[in-house]
């Protein structure tokens, strides 16, 4: 999907120096996958103390050698 954005060409450069990427498209893409994963361990972080533990539970008992 062919995109026109008017992205600031200072934090473009950076990004590119920084991340090593060959090109815009791949320095964009993956600056993107990023913010998306620090989203999502946001939403992660918001079930601290809201999921139930057992301290009974042998978590090990499951596996099998």
């Amino acid at each position: 999907m062919a995109t026109n954005l008017a992205i600031d060409e200072k934090l473009l450069t950076d990004a590119l120096s920084i991340g090593g990427f060959r090109t815009k498209k791949a320095t964009v893409n993956e600056a993107l996958r990023e913010f998306i994963q620090r989203r999502r361990q946001k939403r992660i972080l918001k079930l601290f103390g809201s999921v139930e533990f057992d301290p009974k539970y042998d978590h090990k008992k499951g596996r099998s050698r």
